[in-house]
């Protein structure tokens, strides 16, 4: 299978990145870990994994020529992620890989196995991690927490949009994006009964991501990880430490 990825490295307008800042760069993906910066390592995982394009959704003048230095296609950044993601499918099409250039860890071995995990009929898939997985990997680690029915989840940073319908699914990803650390909100969208069945603690996250992709009209799916390290991305200066931690840079 021929597929293709794309690495978000955008960055908020007039918005300083405290992690940047704390290392001393213009932008968190030009972090150096053991010689490399952030999206050398991303770009260097989804290669590994086996994707024959990638792309990089980049407008910080260093970014841009890092990307260049790196063989990656350059595209422009809309107005976030999700609108990010939905210019680029219109580039490269399906399937397609999402990551950040902030997930300093990235394995293509975790891709792969996620990959392969995805159902056949999904036409979206999400990695996610429980948060004993998480923990046993990293006890340090400070996440935000998905907490349903079956557990505690934390989001990895690695989406699968495996068809053209995928694009149908962009106009959630805008809402969920925005209501990501807010789980009651992202439910309160499927109706009241299963926000009931959320504030009961009955509701799977699984259930709760297949019910929003029907009312994208797509088949969505949650893969479980079983890689803890898989979650742990660089959104604070404490995560930069735990990282140069776990990996002793």
């Amino acid at each position: 299978m021929t597929w293709s990825a794309l690495i978000l490295a955008g960055s908020r307008p007039g918005a300083t990145d405290p992690v940047a800042t704390y290392a001393g760069v213009s932008h968190k993906a030009l972090i150096r870990l053991e010689g490399a910066t952030l999206l050398a390592r991303v770009a260097a995982a989804v290669r590994a994994a086996g994707a024959t394009r990638v792309a990089v959704s980049a407008s910080d003048p260093a970014v841009v020529v890092e990307a260049m230095r790196l063989g990656l296609e350059v595209l422009p950044p809309a107005s976030g992620p999700s609108a990010s993601v939905a210019a680029a499918l219109t580039v490269l099409g399906t399937p397609l890989l999402v990551t950040t250039a902030d997930h300093a860890l990235l394995d293509g071995a975790w891709i792969a196995r996620f990959l392969a995990d995805v159902p056949t009929d999904a036409d979206v898939a999400t990695l996610l991690a429980r948060r004993d997985v998480v923990e046993a990997a990293a006890p340090a680690t400070r996440r935000t927490w998905l907490r349903f029915a079956d557990g505690d989840w934390s989001g990895c940073n690695l989406f699968w949009l495996a068809t053209p319908e995928a694009a149908l699914a962009i106009g959630l990803w805008s809402q969920v994006e925005a209501d990501r650390k807010r789980p009651w909100r992202i439910v309160w969208r499927l109706g009241p009964a299963l926000l009931l069945r959320y504030l009961f603690g009955r509701l799977t996250l699984a259930a709760a991501v297949r019910h929003l992709g029907r009312r994208a009209g797509v088949t969505t799916a949650v893969v479980p990880s079983p890689f803890g390290l898989a979650a742990i991305d660089v959104d604070k200066p404490a995560d930069l430490d735990l990282v140069r931690t776990l990996i002793g840079s």
